[in-house]
C-alpha cells in the first residue's frame, strides 16, 4: 500500500469516526458589532507604536537621555513579544474575552505610569507594562474574528485590520507632533485612557465569543524560559557594539544564555501537556515559510519606521506635525493595497502572489531609501515611503491568514500568536540593531566631523532634539543633519537582502484552498445516552503539507450493544 493510499485511508470518515462540526458563519449583522469591538483594541496598540514616533526626539532630549532612544522602542516591543504565545495559548484555553479586558486594563496602567514619568527608567517601565497588555490586544483580536468567520471570507476583515495599522500610522505622527508643539508629549500617553475605555465598554458589550471547556493547563517552564531567551537575545542586540564591545564577556555572556534558554525551551516544549509554543506547529511547511518571511520583513520594517520620523524632522528640518504628515502616503497605500487584496482573496480565494509581490516592492523601497539625503526635495522621501507602504499592505496581513487557514480552530489563537511571536522577535531584532548602530554612527560621525572650534556651539549630541539643531549656527547645523542621514540611511541597504530572502521563502508555500466553514470539535454526548464519546486531543491535524483539520473524534459502540436483549 503506498503512502498516499494509508494517508487517504486514514483520513476517510468511518463507521467509528465522527468529523468535526462545521460551525456556520454569524451572520453579517452580527459580525458588524464585534469586529467594531476588536478594531478599537487593535487601535489602542497600534496607535500606541506611533503616536511616540514623533514626540521622541523631544521627549529623550528633556529627560536627557537620548543614547537610551532605543530603549523606549525595544524595551515595549520585548513585553509584548514575550506575551504573545501566553495570550495566545491561554486564549485557546480559556476564551479570548476575559483575557482581551485584562489586557486593556493593563495597557492603560502603562499608560499613566508613562504620563507621569520624571525621568527615562520610569518611562521605560511604563513601557514595560505597556508592552505587556499590548501584547495580548493584536493577538486577540486576530484569534477572535477567526473564531466567527472562515477563511475565505476573513480576507476583507484582515485586509480592514491591516488598514487599521495604516490609520493608526498616520494619526500616531500626527497626534504625537501636535501634543508635543502644543500641550505637551505627556499626552501621548494620556491620551490612551479615553481610548482605552472606549476599547473596554466594546469588549464587554459586544465580544460574544465561544468559550473552550475544562480548565487551562498553564505551561510555567515555557513561559519562564522564552522570557529568559527573547531578552538575552535582545539584550545582545541592543548593548553589542554600542555599550559593550562585541566580544565584551557580557555581550558573550548573554548570548550563551540565549542559546541555553532556547534548547531547555524545546527540550521543555516536547514533554508539556500544553506548551505555549506547540513542536507540531513546525511540522507544517506554510506555517514555517510565512513565519519565517514575517520575522525577515519585520527587522526591516521595524528598522525603518520607529525612525523615520525623526529622520524627516533632522535631516529636512520639519516639525513633528509635518513629519507626520509626511507619513501619509505610507499609511494610504498601506489601506489601500490590504484592503483591496483582502476583497480579492475574499473573492477569488487565490493569495499566493500577493505577500511575494509585496516582499519584492519593499526590498525595491529599502534601496530607494538608502539613497536619501537632506539636500533632496521632501516629496521624494513621501514617494519612497509609499512604495514600502504598498508592499507592506500587500504583504503583512495575507502571512496571518495562511497560517489560520492551515490549522482547525481550536489552536488557531496559539498558530496565530506564534507566528506573531517571531514577526515580533525580527521587529525587535530590527529596532535594537538599526537603534544600536545608528546611535553608535552619529557619535563617531559626529566626533570625527565636528571641528574643536564647534563643539561646545553644538552641545552634548546626546541631548540633540530637532528643535536645538534647528537653533544651531548654519555650518554648525549642515554637519549635524549629514551625520545624521550618513548614521542612518545606509543601514537600509543593509537589510535590503532580507525582503528579497522573505520573498524567494514565499515562492515555496503551497496554495490550499481557503476554508468555508469553521471547524468545531463536537461537544461529548452525555452518558444518559448510552452512548460514550472520546474526543482525541487537538493535534496538528491533517497531512502535512494540507490543511489541517480537527483530529476526529472516536466513538464506542453503544453501551446498550453489551447487554442481552431484555425478554
Amino acid at each position: 500500500m503506498t503512502t498516499e493510499q494509508t494517508r487517504a485511508q486514514a483520513s476517510a470518515p468511518t463507521a467509528s469516526t465522527t468529523p468535526a462540526a462545521a460551525a456556520p458563519a454569524r451572520p453579517a449583522h452580527g459580525i458588524v458589532p464585534l469586529f467594531i469591538g476588536l478594531m478599537l483594541s487593535m487601535l489602542l496598540a497600534a496607535l500606541n507604536q506611533t503616536v511616540l514616533s514623533t514626540a521622541l526626539p523631544t521627549i529623550v532630549g528633556e529627560l536627557n537621555g537620548v543614547s537610551l532612544m532605543v530603549w523606549v522602542i525595544t524595551a515595549y516591543i520585548l513585553a509584548s513579544t514575550i506575551m504573545m504565545p501566553i495570550y495566545g495559548k491561554l486564549g485557546d484555553q480559556i476564551g479570548r474575552k476575559p483575557l482581551l479586558i485584562g489586557a486593556i486594563l493593563v495597557f492603560m496602567a502603562g499608560s499613566v505610569v508613562g504620563a507621569l514619568a520624571q525621568d527615562m527608567t520610569a518611562l521605560i517601565i511604563a513601557r514595560v507594562i505597556q508592552g505587556l497588555g499590548g501584547g495580548g490586544l493584536i493577538i486577540l483580536s486576530q484569534a477572535a474574528i477567526a473564531d466567527v468567520v472562515p477563511a475565505r471570507q476573513r480576507g476583507k476583515y484582515m485586509g480592514i485590520m491591516g488598514g487599521v495599522f495604516a490609520l493608526s500610522s498616520v494619526a500616531g505622527p500626527l497626534l504625537g507632533g501636535w501634543f508635543t508643539e502644543g500641550p505637551g508629549w505627556r499626552w501621548a500617553f494620556w491620551i490612551n485612557l479615553p481610548l482605552g475605555v472606549v476599547a473596554l465598554a466594546a469588549a464587554l458589550r459586544f465580544l460574544d465569543l465561544p468559550r473552550p471547556p475544562g480548565r487551562p493547563r498553564l505551561d510555567w517552564g515555557g513561559m519562564a524560559l522564552v522570557t529568559v531567551a527573547t531578552t538575552a537575545l535582545i539584550l545582545v542586540t541592543t548593548w553589542g557594539g554600542h555599550s559593550y564591545a562585541w566580544g565584551d564577556p557580557v555581550i558573550l555572556g548573554l548570548a550563551a544564555l540565549a542559546v541555553v534558554a532556547g534548547v531547555a525551551f524545546v527540550l521543555v516544549e516536547r514533554r508539556a501537556a500544553e506548551p505555549i509554543l506547540p513542536p507540531h506547529l513546525f511540522h507544517r511547511r506554510n506555517f514555517n515559510l510565512t513565519t519565517a518571511a514575517g520575522l525577515l520583513t519585520g527587522v526591516a520594517m521595524f528598522g525603518v519606521l520607529g525612525y523615520m520620523p525623526t529622520y524627516l524632522q533632522m535631516a529636512f528640518g520639519v516639525d513633528a506635525t509635518a513629519s507626520g504628515l509626511l507619513m501619509i502616503p505610507m499609511m494610504a497605500m498601506i489601506v489601500g493595497a490590504s484592503t483591496l487584496s483582502g476583497h480579492w482573496i475574499s473573492r477569488h480565494g487565490r493569495y499566493k502572489a500577493y505577500p511575494i509581490v509585496g516582499s519584492v516592492i519593499v526590498a525595491a523601497s529599502m534601496v530607494l531609501l538608502s539613497f536619501l539625503d537632506p539636500a533632496q526635495p521632501v516629496w521624494v522621501a513621501s514617494g519612497m515611503l509609499a512604495l514600502l507602504g504598498l508592499g507592506l499592505g500587500l504583504s503583512m496581513q495575507v502571512l496571518v491568514l495562511v497560517v489560520q487557514n492551515t490549522f482547525p480552530s481550536a489552536q488557531v489563537g496559539t498558530a496565530t500568536a506564534a507566528n506573531n511571536y517571531f514577526r515580533q522577535i525580527g521587529a525587535t531584532l530590527g529596532s535594537s540593531l538599526v537603534g544600536s548602530i545608528f546611535a553608535a554612527r552619529l557619535s563617531a560621525l559626529i566626533t570625527e566631523r565636528m571641528p574643536a572650534a564647534a563643539a561646545g556651539a553644538a552641545g552634548n549630541h546626546e541631548s540633540l532634539t530637532p528643535a536645538a539643531v534647528a537653533q544651531l549656527p548654519g555650518p554648525v547645523r549642515e554637519l549635524v543633519v549629514h551625520a545624521y542621514s550618513d548614521a542612518l540611511t545606509p543601514i537600509f541597504l543593509w537589510v535590503t537582502p532580507l525582503a528579497v530572502l522573505a520573498a524567494v521563502l514565499l515562492l515555496f508555500v503551497r496554495e490550499h484552498p481557503l476554508a468555508t466553514t469553521i471547524e468545531r470539535d463536537i461537544a461529548p454526548e452525555p452518558l444518559a445516552t448510552g452512548s460514550l464519546s472520546i474526543v482525541a486531543p487537538a493535534g496538528p491535524g491533517g497531512d502535512e503539507d494540507g490543511p489541517a483539520r480537527p483530529a476526529p473524534q472516536r466513538q464506542e459502540r453503544d453501551a446498550s450493544a453489551e447487554r442481552p436483549a431484555s425478554r
